[in-house]
């Protein structure tokens, strides 16, 4: 969709011909000796067929710009043009706003120019006809359908990046606030996909435009500041050029050499990241040396670091290990002339070809079929993902999120045991590499070595770091992963797997409450007929018996209402008059160990033996606290929201439980209380220290026991201490009990 546009879709026409104006004519004209060089005559006349159609369905509107509407189709069939993308592509580009915009639908552009078209089209056209609730929940739905549709067919993203390209080229007619959200949607979705696909001069001019729009200020003073600086730096330059040109024909090179100015937003951004001022950013030139075969790269390289000095850790080779784009090329920064720093890359011209044109040199250039072989290969990997990524994500939104954090360029680089080289990106940790290598092995993985070494999981990784992951069969995911997880295929998989956890754990724990609150009614869950279960469901508008008992275990619906509805339902299926005497509805058995569903209280620590009270809170479960704790205190006039829970006998666990004790100072005080916690068949977990007006120490120590007779044989051995003089277990009011 246009970005610019503002006039209302016209009427579908019934006939079709040339729009008048002369300039468009000319427009297409130009586009149409583009065609000429590289279609048949049958072809171009098919794009042109859909040129007239797509002019005369958009006749009547224009942008805000005040140009014909007719003027940005053509204008994004001219940048694929470019590509040398084939007449189906051509036909969508210039029809790539007609089912939103008119009343034209993709059955008649199947009819007229063929089913290939007519899906490019569908794939480009926004979801206007459902509601959403926000307008990032709709921009998330149609990214999704968008990328979707991109994982089938890799014409359909070349088409919105040239679609969304001219929208950035004539942006100025759009008022600032959209100008604003435009860009930043353009810097956060549309620049990182261009990268990926390794369409660098569609990229770096996207980042530009984007950068203009969103900071526009920032944009003129750097502009300016670079402009002042060349004049300063030309001779820089001028010297640094030179001598490469006369250097390597010296070593028998034979190479084109380029300098270039790095773009402004390349330069903010770095200003940005380290803190810079623009006068402290040296290296804003850049040299690119242009060879024809791989060894000549790095002689290339070897000659250079004859003339100017390397600076260490800059010396990067994308020849040997490409990023996951295909890009190519040896990088290395020099000491130039006066002092300053000069990054100069090499690369042969296939590579350089490829470097500008990503996944478009597919079209542009067919000669070199292993080269564009390899980079389909990564290109077809990367969009399988994405398909992965939507099987596990159940919203567009989270779609979304993990797809951004997948956009930008991996940085790291690292071996399996075998041998095999992954990239990752900077920060990943040893879970994102499980989860690269396999979605099983990520979701079983319980340690790993690095290089050898036992590391913890949480470990990020380095480059050249070999990995080995130890995995068991009964392992699970970890939610504290999430905080530390990099690659989106690695968060959603750890989503996926936590969401059926805790929703088959809720539909358990529901069933359990339901039939506890059923009880009074002199019903269980399995007297429950049919009939009863099918009015509950079509009253409450609800799918399924399953969601309405994950709903119960999840707190989101109270079991009370639902055994009263459900049993008025069977009472009423039976036509009984009679009123059945109310039953005990009995406790429900906490072992501690039942999972997400059910969670002990972090505030009150209850463990067996302790009188407990079970709280039901919206979509966290059932919750199990110590009677006298003052978080449930609020509810406990709310007999919906509490539920009788006692613990289950024959307990075989450890609880983590914390007690205070108060010391006098003095030295090796912990260790001898350590040694009586010790000596009472007791685990310290943690430790904390205060100290309390110089004379005393409180010791806080988080202790793991089976039940309350075992916490009271760990306070009794304590309290021995002959510096010991106060234990207490803390209540969650913050108050001690003794």
């Amino acid at each position: 969709m246009d970005a610019t546009s503002a006039a209302p879709a016209a009427p579908r026409p019934e006939t079709f011909s040339p729009p008048a104006s002369p300039v468009l004519a000319l427009d297409f004209g130009r586009l149409k000796n583009k065609l000429e060089a590289y279609l048949r005559p049958e072809d171009i006349g098919r794009v042109e067929a859909a040129y007239h159609f797509s002019a005369r369905a958009h006749e009547g509107q224009f942008r805000l710009s005040g140009e014909p509407y007719i003027s940005h189709p053509v204008a994004v069939a001219d940048i694929i043009a470019d590509w040398r993308l084939d007449s189906q592509a051509l036909i969508a580009a210039l029809l790539h706003d007609v089912m939103e915009d008119t009343h034209i639908s993709k059955s008649e552009i199947a009819e007229r120019f063929g089913k290939v078209s007519a899906e490019l089209v569908d794939g480009l056209s926004k979801l206007d006809k459902i509601e959403f609730r926000s307008h990032e929940e709709a921009q998330a739905e149609n990214f999704r359908k968008m990328l979707l549709a991109m994982a089938t067919d890799l014409r359909v993203i070349l088409i919105k990046l040239a679609d969304r390209l001219h929208n950035m080229r004539t942006l100025d007619s759009v008022r600032s606030a959209k100008r604003r959200r435009i860009a930043t949607e353009t810097l956060d979705i549309y620049a990182p996909i261009a990268n990926r696909l390794g369409l660098n001069t569609l990229y770096r001019e996207l980042q530009e435009l984007s950068f203009s729009h969103k900071y526009p200020m920032r944009y003129r003073v750097l502009s300016r500041a670079i402009k002042a600086a060349r004049g300063n730096r030309r001779e820089v330059v001028g010297k640094v050029l030179k001598a490469i040109e006369e250097r390597l024909p010296q070593w028998g090179i034979a190479a084109e050499v380029q300098g270039r100015e790095k773009h402004l937003y390349s330069i903010y951004r770095k200003m940005q990241e380290k803190h810079l001022s623009f006068s402290q950013v040296l290296d804003i030139y850049g040299f690119r040396v242009i060879v024809h075969d791989v060894p000549s790269c790095y002689l290339a390289i070897g000659a250079l670091h004859s003339m100017y000095k390397p600076v260490p850790g800059k010396f990067k080779d994308y020849i040997a290990i490409p990023k996951a784009n295909g890009y190519q090329s040896v990088h290395t920064t020099l000491i130039g002339p006066f002092g300053t720093p000069v990054e100069v890359q090499v690369r042969t011209a296939q590579m350089h070809h490829i470097a500008d044109s990503g996944v478009a040199s597919h079209w542009l250039y067919k000669d070199d079929e292993k080269t564009l072989t390899e980079l389909q290969q990564r290109t077809h990997s990367w969009l399988q993902s994405l398909l992965e990524l939507q099987s596990t994500s159940s919203e567009a939104t989270e779609f979304l999120e993990h797809v951004k954090i997948d956009l930008f360029p991996g940085e790291v680089y690292v071996f399996t045991p075998h041998g095999k080289i992954l990239s990752l990106p900077r920060g990943a940790t040893a879970v994102d590499f499980a989860y690269a290598v396999h979605t099983d092995i990520g979701n079983s993985c319980v340690a790993c070595r690095v290089n050898g070494d036992l590391v913890p999981l949480r470990t990020e990784l380095e480059n050249g770091d070999q990995i080995e992951i130890i995995s068991a069969a009964h392992a699970n995911p970890n939610p504290a992963w999430l905080s530390y997880v990099r690659t989106g295929k690695a968060r959603a998989q750890i989503r996926h797997f936590l969401k059926n956890a805790q929703h088959e754990e809720s539909v358990t724990l529901g069933e359990r409450l339901l039939n506890q609150a059923l009880r009074p009614h002199g019903l269980a869950l399995g007297q429950i007929s049919t009939f009863a279960w099918d009015r509950f469901l079509r009253d409450r508008g609800v799918r399924s018996k399953k969601e309405v008992l994950a709903d119960i275990g999840l707190g989101k619906r109270l079991p009370v209402i639902v055994a009263r509805r459900l049993s008025q339902a069977q009472d009423l299926e039976s036509g009984r008059p009679d009123v059945i005497k109310p039953k005990p509805a009995g406790a429900i058995h906490i072992s501690g160990s039942e999972g997400i569903a059910v969670q002990l209280g972090h505030c009150c620590q209850p463990i067996p033996g302790d009188p407990i009270i079970g709280v039901i809170r919206k979509g966290r479960g059932l919750e199990v606290h110590r009677h006298d704790c003052t978080a449930v205190a609020k509810v406990r006039g709310d007999r919906g929201r509490w539920v009788d829970v006692e613990w289950e006998p024959g307990q075989d666990r450890l609880f983590d439980v914390t007690i205070r004790v108060l010391t006098r100072e003095g030295r090796g005080v912990l260790a001898r209380v350590a040694s009586a916690v010790s000596d009472a068949d007791c685990n310290i977990h943690n430790v904390t220290m205060d100290n309390e007006q110089g004379l005393y120490t409180a010791l806080n120590l988080t202790i793991q026991v089976r039940d309350r007779m075992h916490l009271a044989n760990v306070m009794r051995a304590v309290r021995r201490v002959p510096d010991v003089v106060r234990i207490s277990r803390p209540r969650s009011d913050g108050r001690g009990s003794d």
